[in-house]
């Protein structure tokens, strides 16, 4: 498969997922907020949506892609794009894959390498208590707050049930 047909496959599917699944009926009320009424964002609120880098969702294409128009970078979700994703699925009563969507959205500030390694340092056995600890230190300084807290449940839990790294 030669890579522009791969490339172009790839966006059609990122494309394809943003504007997929449809939301719960039923919505609760919602004052102000986006709601399953809103759903899917790409379709409804498409104007509403910006990458990380501020361009608009409705100025991405794959010819852009190609042309090198767009980095990856534009490619990638923001965290007010995941916010209003929370704010549907709580309108239809999701509250707990709302607050998995806002983690997400505050660990975006957080490089992907470093969360690949944080999310090895927080398999048992490790990572000591304390190491544990500095990386809630340092999530709190990405304002990943939630993480953060978190993490430093994980570390009081592993040491309750012997999962810290050994010396």
């Amino acid at each position: 498969m030669d890579q522009e047909l791969l490339m172009k496959q790839i966006v059609e599917q990122v494309m394809a997922a943003m504007n997929a699944a449809s939301a719960p009926s039923a919505p609760k009320a919602c004052g102000g907020c986006v709601t399953a009424a809103n759903y899917p964002l790409a379709e409804n609120m498409a104007e509403s949506i910006k990458t990380p880098t501020g361009k608009p969702f409705t100025s991405l294409s794959y010819e852009k892609v190609i042309s090198g128009e767009l980095t990856p970078e534009d490619m990638r979700i923001a965290p007010e794009t995941l916010e209003m994703q929370a704010q549907v699925a709580e309108s239809v009563g999701r509250e707990a894959f709302a607050g998995n969507l806002r983690r997400a959205a505050e660990l975006i500030a957080v490089p992907d390498e470093r969360l690949l390694e944080i999310y090895n340092a927080l398999r048992p056995y490790r990572s000591t208590k304390q190491e544990l600890l500095d990386i809630a230190k340092e999530l709190d300084g990405y304002k990943a707050t939630v993480a953060a807290n978190l993490v430093r449940e994980a570390a009081e839990v592993y040491e309750k049930r012997d999962r810290l790294k050994k010396f």
